[in-house]
């Protein structure tokens, strides 16, 4: 059981950021934090802040994953395992990236 979990540590990860990223922008965009005078938006900083601790957690695993702390059972679950972590470090980069860079919240469209 804990070679599944291993294996799905860095998606479930990516998972979880991306649900929260997004309900964060939802909520934020409901509240009206994007709103500002001057500078960066409160919901922008937030926005950045959850997507920068994200790569930081999926690199953090990959780490973890290659230097093989779990001890896997098999070098299969160590291979899958490691490159379960590439991809939810690339899956959290590219699908969060519109994040930090396109507008955050929508114009009512009348």
């Amino acid at each position: 059981m804990i070679d599944v979990l291993r294996i799905l540590a860095a998606p479930l990860l990516w998972l979880a950021a991306f649900s929260a990223i997004y309900g964060l922008q939802g909520l934020g965009c409901a509240q009206g934090w994007d709103a500002t005078a001057g500078g960066p938006s409160p919901l922008r900083v937030l926005l950045i802040g959850g997507w920068g601790l994200t790569i930081l957690l999926q690199a953090a695993l990959l780490w973890t994953l290659r230097t093989d702390r779990f001890g896997a059972s098999a070098p299969f679950v160590r291979r899958v395992s490691v490159l379960g972590g590439w991809t939810g470090l690339v899956a959290s980069l590219w699908s969060l990236l519109p994040v930090a860079t396109t507008t955050l919240c929508a114009a009512e469209i009348v």
